[in-house]
């Protein structure tokens, strides 16, 4: 993976993106149906796409939001929908597209109840928060929602994702059905769709407040010990990176009298502000190096700085001593601290991860007598885990995670960096170790284990078949001078498959997955003897997957 030469330097301005010229794309661009790239695909997280490249436009928003509301009527959804959205340029022009279909189809709409004229953004987790508190009684009108966001995606992107009643990522039956009829309305030219003005739609009662930043931070007590830390008087920097969670940071430093910076309160739909990402892309991802390095560069001034994505899903965590830890490295400490300070917890609490984290978790669970859930990757399979209690945490290596309240209920189905960012402060404030200090004695325990990740090159034919791969189609039994102990084509924790293959060793493993958007896969891997070893997992992965794949690789 070649790094841009200006990785990690502030953005120029021929860095930015034309807002006057997206905009206007977004509502004078009209996508080809028979173009695959022009439809509506739903990933991990939703639909996302520009309006510069004809894949995210007014079009596939009112398409997508007539297809919602024909959904959650077959399922028998007939509570409110909880609308939020990040700080994208393209994230307003969508929110308003899905208002103005929402209320003509009779969905009654909830949206952030300040009034005061300013721009208010809904952070990923505020939405899922907000269903589950409406759904916790029981109601028979039960609450979904929709987050309109790319998450940590470039400015010229937008996204726009769905939230069940469950709180949580929707999974891919549901997901399937929005898409497919999305793309029947496109094919239609949207004959089906029922829209009504947006002046009309806000003024009529289709489309009420709700007051999301206060009732979450509100509950906030429920899943962070802030007394301690304002009795420690922990520095923190909080970073929004121009994010939604900008108004967040600073409520929760006024409620609670926390010695926190917010370290940059700007909103600014071309991020202008930000450093470039490794490839020399503006994009706001906390767990970059490159694009925290302004965050990073003022480590000393604050004992914890944190940093979130554009919708504050995912957590970035910087400490005065050794700068941006890695994602990995913040789960196993978070996860080894919470299953210690957390009383209320279910004895039985499983400790949630993806088949691609680091198998340092694996070694944290076992040393804490936990059971390993191990699904693959998307948070949608957490859901189940921590609505019953089963699962205590679950997170995955991309810098995303939730965890049960104090008391052993449910906080939010899908993730959250704001409650992620504070606990690395609790740590310090309780231990007073930081979070890569408790990290660093992990290594001492269990070993240091090098990860990476990196794309190879391959066929649409040959992604396609590593995704139906099986345990027999990897005649391999050796990998990096170890002895095979596994072959996974399924998920150990849910047995759900894993959408391509995870060979293990004593020391070390690699995942291998299809790229659901290039003609690449990605692999996945980690080595308890070092870069060397690592670096020879790498290499050799390549040949077990051309192996498996019959040469097509």
């Amino acid at each position: 993976m070649a790094v841009h030469p200006r990785a990690g330097t502030p953005a120029l301005p021929e860095d930015l993106v034309d807002l006057d010229r997206l905009i206007s794309a977004y509502y004078d661009e009209h996508p080809d149906p028979s173009v695959v790239a022009q439809r509506v695909a739903f990933g991990t997280s939703g639909h996302r796409g520009s309006s510069l490249s004809r894949t995210f436009n007014d079009d596939h928003i009112a398409a997508t939001s007539q297809a919602i509301c024909e959904y959650r009527a077959g399922q028998g959804t007939t509570g409110p929908l909880f609308l939020g959205r990040d700080t994208h340029a393209l994230s307003e022009p969508a929110w308003r597209t899905a208002i103005e279909v929402f209320a003509a189809n009779d969905v009654t709409v909830l949206i952030e109840s300040a009034t005061d004229g300013t721009a208010v953004f809904t952070p990923t987790p505020a939405v899922s928060h907000a269903i589950l508190k409406h759904n916790a009684g029981g109601p028979a009108a039960r609450a979904d929602g929709v987050v309109v966001t790319p998450s940590h995606n470039p400015p010229p992107d937008g996204g726009f994702k769905y939230n069940p009643p469950n709180g949580g990522p929707a999974d891919t039956d549901a997901t399937g059905w929005i898409a497919n009829r999305a793309n029947e309305l496109l094919e239609a030219r949207l004959a089906g769709v029922e829209r009504v003005s947006f002046e009309r739609a806000v003024g009529s009662d289709q489309v009420g407040r709700y007051d999301f930043l206060n009732t979450y931070i509100e509950d906030l007590p429920a899943m962070v010990h802030l007394e301690a830390i304002r009795a420690e008087g922990v520095r923190i920097g909080a970073d929004p990176l121009g994010g939604a969670s900008v108004a967040y940071w600073g409520a929760i430093a006024e409620r609670y009298k926390l010695d926190m910076t917010v370290v940059n309160p700007n909103v600014d739909p071309q991020f202008a502000f930000m450093t470039l990402d490794w490839d020399g892309k503006i994009r706001m991802d906390c767990s970059s190096p490159y694009a925290m390095a302004s965050l990073v560069r003022r480590k000393d001034e604050f004992q914890i700085a944190t940093g979130n994505d554009a919708d504050s899903d995912r957590h970035g965590i910087v400490t005065a001593d050794a700068g941006l830890m890695n994602p990995n490295h913040f789960l196993a400490v978070a996860i080894g601290y919470l299953y210690r300070h957390r009383e209320g917890w279910p004895a039985d609490a499983g400790v949630g991860k993806t088949a691609v984290s680091s198998s340092m978790i694996d070694r944290v669970a076992a040393d804490l007598g936990r059971r390993l859930v191990e699904v693959p990757v998307g948070f949608k399979w957490f859901v189940p885990g921590l609505l019953d209690g089963s699962i205590g945490f679950g997170g995955e290596e991309s810098a995303g995670a939730s965890y049960l309240r104090s008391d052993g209920t449910v906080w939010t189905t899908d993730k959250d960096g704001i409650i992620l960012a504070l606990l690395a402060s609790e740590i310090l404030a309780t231990t007073g170790r930081s979070p890569s200090e408790h990290y660093a004695e992990l290594t001492e325990r269990f070993g240091a284990p090098a990860y990476a990740r990196t794309d190879v090159a391959t066929t649409r034919e040959a992604k396609a078949k590593l995704a139906k791969l099986s345990p027999d189609d990897v005649p391999s039994t050796e990998l990096a001078g170890e002895p095979i102990t596994e072959k996974l084509t399924t998920a150990p924790g849910n047995g759900a498959p894993l959408g391509g293959l995870k060979v293990v060793t004593a020391s070390g493993w690699f995942a291998a997955r299809p790229s659901g958007t290039e003609d690449v896969y990605k692999v996945y891997a980690e080595s308890f003897k070092g870069p060397e070893h690592l670096a020879r997992i790498q290499a050799e992965a390549q040949d077990v997957v051309s192996s498996a794949l019959g040469g097509e690789a």
